[in-house]
């Protein structure tokens, strides 16, 4: 089935048989960018919103569906929506990265995005991708199985979308503003979210606590996304385990855990099953920050798990029990722990004839301040970012049109595909003069259909922390992961090529790596990205271009008519 829906998405339910059979009609006519006031911890300010609502719309789909979805700004600011998770195969004029697949919707415009999904099912997520509107730009976007099948794991009762946010009570542009002035560390949220409300742990905000409602013995389908800035984040809810069927739209093997470990970026599919006595009980989430010395909001949000029925709630709810902040080895092996369903029914296809061996440093790194500035990143310095040592500079005329068009100078195609500068990468010895880098717009040019390995090499540069990193246009296996220097004698004879998880961004550990297999069968140009948000507005980023094959289904499709135009 490739059902076009334009203007109207319908929504398939999966219903108690666990088959996507039933269809309810929901308009929605556009995304209207826009201002809109809400009240947390407090105070009210003015947030930027898709249609008045915080989070945004989920917006239903099934596999295999083109989406067509109006977007109108309204606001004074700039905007781009990025469909996180579908792959647009042969259709990147509408994945959104500004300045990468198109420039920006400027106020008083609008542009129809065109979503095309193709094997992607489970809960994926959109969000701006300009500047830092994501803050409260952002929504799920939940792919059932087409007509007539039904999912790989058994019937859930229902199914509750879980966004986890933040917020600050500053205004989250001036938040951008001067941290990309001053070159030092963004200003730290007030409060974790769930689904848009901070929970009761916060001041003024115990009447707003989010509370999903359950019956006593029954499974439901928990859609987790987060949507936070700059944290990875555990989740747990308390003397209830969790068992993720899916990641990033697409299925996994049944893993039970206590706690989630869910980085910026990444979606989970969880079964709950409402199997304790019924009460109240506490879902809550906080950060994990494996940053030595690096600042991050210790708070913790919550939301209320509520059984039906008849019964006097306990007067004192408990927390759930979570890792250290700091925990790496329960972050690493919880990452470790997922694998690709990979049945009969569900088959895989990891490449196994790599022609392309890419290796990728990822560090954050500092660059000196200019003689007329005050800086304040380390050392009086500023902070910057880097991939192999290549701070990315965003163009002004997006990197697709210029390759489509063929304008020169917008961008270079000299990105190494190897360090230029080998070293002891997770040292505890590496002196800040080694953290100098050189910026830029370069791309990676990769051939059609190449199989690809690329190894991301964390380094201990400035202060070693985690990255999770996110690749636009594509999903791919992670085969292996460990701490320390990559070995590419050694590492590969430990790579799992049989069940590895298919995800869309992958965590790399602090002064670690991670090993990731793709086959470039994409045309078209594909941002790659850490999701902390700062780590991306420091340079943390880079874009491939695949070209085109010689079928004509391997090629990329032309753009549509009514593209934003590059502000002069």
């Amino acid at each position: 089935m490739n059902m076009k829906v334009f203007f109207i998405l319908f929504i398939f339910l999966f219903g108690l048989s666990g088959v996507a059979h039933a269809r309810r009609k929901t308009r929605y006519p556009k995304f209207l960018i826009q201002d809109s006031n809400f009240t947390r911890l407090c105070s009210t300010k003015s947030i930027l919103t898709v249609n008045g609502e915080f989070p945004g719309p989920t917006i239903h789909a099934a596999r295999g569906d083109t989406l067509f979805i109006q977007i109108i700004n309204e606001s004074k600011e700039n905007i781009t929506i990025h469909w996180h998770g579908a792959k647009q195969y042969r259709y990147p004029w509408s994945d959104g990265p500004e300045y990468i697949t198109q420039c920006p919707l400027g106020p008083g415009t609008n542009f129809t995005q065109k979503i095309v999904l193709t094997d992607e099912v489970g809960t994926l997520w959109w969000h701006a991708h300009s500047e830092w509107s994501r803050a409260t730009v952002h929504g799920a976007l939940l792919v059932y199985p087409e007509e007539g099948t039904t999912y790989a794991f058994p019937k859930p009762r229902g199914e509750q979308e879980i966004v986890l946010g933040e917020w600050w009570k500053s205004d989250i542009a001036a938040v951008y503003d001067e941290f990309i002035e001053t070159g030092g560390d963004p200003s730290i949220s007030d409060a974790f979210l769930i689904n848009g409300q901070p929970g009761d742990l916060y001041p003024c905000s115990q009447n707003d606590t989010f509370k999903m409602r359950v019956d006593p013995g029954k499974t439901y389908l928990i859609r987790m996304v987060n949507a936070v800035m700059n944290n990875i984040l555990f989740f747990s809810v308390a003397n209830h385990s969790l068992t993720v069927v899916g990641s990033d739209g697409a299925y996994t093997k049944p893993f039970t855990s206590d706690v989630i470990s869910i980085a910026p970026g990444q979606t989970f599919d969880i079964l709950l099953e409402a199997n304790q006595p019924p009460d109240h009980y506490y879902m809550a989430a906080r950060a994990y920050n494996g940053g030595l010395g690096a600042p991050f909001d210790n708070t913790t949000t919550t939301a209320i798990l509520k059984y039906t029925g008849k019964y006097t709630p306990s007067s004192t709810l408990l927390l759930p029990t979570f890792p250290a902040f700091n925990d790496t080895n329960f972050q690493a092996n919880y990452t470790a722990s997922l694998r690709s369903l990979a049945s009969d029914e569900h088959p895989i296809d990891v490449p196994k004839n790599i022609s392309t061996h890419l290796f990728f440093t990822i560090s954050v790194n500092t660059n000196l301040c200019p003689a007329n500035e005050t800086c304040l990143g380390p050392g009086g310095n500023r902070f910057a970012a880097t991939v192999n040592n290549i701070s990315f500079v965003h163009p002004r005329i997006d990197i697709l049109q210029a390759y489509y068009k063929q304008i020169s100078g917008v961008y270079g195609d000299d990105f190494p595909d190897f360090p230029t500068m080998p070293f002891n990468y997770t040292s505890t010895l590496l002196t800040q003069n080694m953290s100098r880098n050189s910026s830029g717009t370069e791309i990676n040019l990769l051939e059609y259909n190449e199989e690809v390995e690329l190894v991301f090499q964390g380094t201990n540069l400035v202060a070693g922390v985690d990255h999770p990193m996110h690749l636009h246009g594509y999903s791919f296996y992670v085969v292996g992961s460990g701490f320390g220097n990559f070995d590419k004698d050694k590492d590969p004879l430990n790579y799992n090529l049989v069940d590895p998880p298919l995800h869309n961004t992958i965590t790399v550990r602090r002064s670690g790596w991670a090993a990731v297999r793709f086959k470039t069968n994409n045309p078209g140009v594909w941002f790659m990205h850490c999701h902390f948000e700062r780590h991306i507005s420091w340079g943390m980023g880079m874009a491939f271009i695949v070209k085109n094959g010689k079928g004509a289904n391997e090629t990329m499709l032309g753009p549509p008519e009514n593209m934003p135009e590059c502000p002069l």
